[in-house]
Parts: C-alpha cells; sequence; structure tokens
C-alpha cells in the first residue's frame, strides 16, 4: 500500500509556478520586496516587476501595471498596503492570473473574497519566500 503525504496546495503552487509579478517591487536592495524578490528569482523564477515608478529592478523591465505585462503571469505577488489591492486583484481577474500571494502584513479579505470566487488560489498575509524556504531547503 502507497501511502500519499499530506496534499501542500503552497508547494503545489511553487513547484508548477514560473513566473511572479511582483507587484510594489522596488529597486532598492534594502527594502524587502526587493529581497524577496531576488531570493525567488536565484530559485529559478521569472521576477516581472511591476512599479509606475521605477524603470527595471532585478535586470527586468518594469511594467506600470498588471494589465501591460505582455507574459503570462503565474503568481501575482503584492508587496503594496491594503487598500491598494482590490485594484490589483481586478486586474488578476481580468487576466486570469491562477494565484494571488499577498505578502505579510498585506491584508484584505474583500479583494481576497472576490478573488476566489473568480477562482483565483488566495494566500494572504504570508511570505513567499519563507514558504518557498521552508518546503524546499
Amino acid at each position: 500500500m502507497v501511502t500519499r503525504p499530506e496534499a501542500d496546495p503552497i508547494r503545489d503552487l511553487l513547484q508548477r509556478s514560473k513566473t511572479i509579478a511582483v507587484v510594489g517591487l522596488s529597486d532598492s536592495p534594502m527594502r524587502p520586496s526587493y529581497g524577496v524578490s531576488a531570493y525567488m528569482q536565484s530559485h529559478g523564477y521569472r521576477i516581472i516587476p511591476v512599479n509606475p515608478s521605477i524603470s527595471e529592478a532585478l535586470g527586468e523591465k518594469s511594467y506600470p501595471s498588471l494589465l501591460e505585462v505582455p507574459e503570462k503571469i503565474d503568481i501575482v505577488n503584492i508587496f503594496r498596503r491594503s487598500e491598494f489591492v482590490e485594484e490589483i486583484v481586478d486586474q488578476a481577474i481580468q487576466l486570469k492570473i491562477p494565484a494571488v500571494w499577498m505578502q505579510e502584513g498585506v491584508i484584505n479579505h474583500k479583494a481576497a473574497e472576490k478573488a476566489e470566487k473568480a477562482g483565483i488560489f488566495v494566500l494572504m498575509d504570508l511570505c513567499i519566500l519563507k514558504e518557498h524556504r521552508a518546503r524546499f531547503r
């Protein structure tokens, strides 16, 4: 008899995803968004900066909004204040992005509920770096 380990939807998401659009990514190495994104990039993920205030970060061109990113996105990682999340979720729904990840301290229940109703996998108030590290050391 083969026993199957407990299902881990976060592990599954991180394994099947290749491209992460990081909304609010800073080009400053001193900012958490930069460090977290650099870590994910060093583990093979394509990072797409989404920030109208910068032209590039981590060697990648930055886009003013999700709607202007010209390629398929697997995860939207949000480093914005909670009150800005709903607009980002609306764009993710429009683009049919499979997962929205709100970083630690980013909490918006209304936006999460809206995304889930649209069939999007939602993670809220969790650090993608910590969750990746816990599963893929």
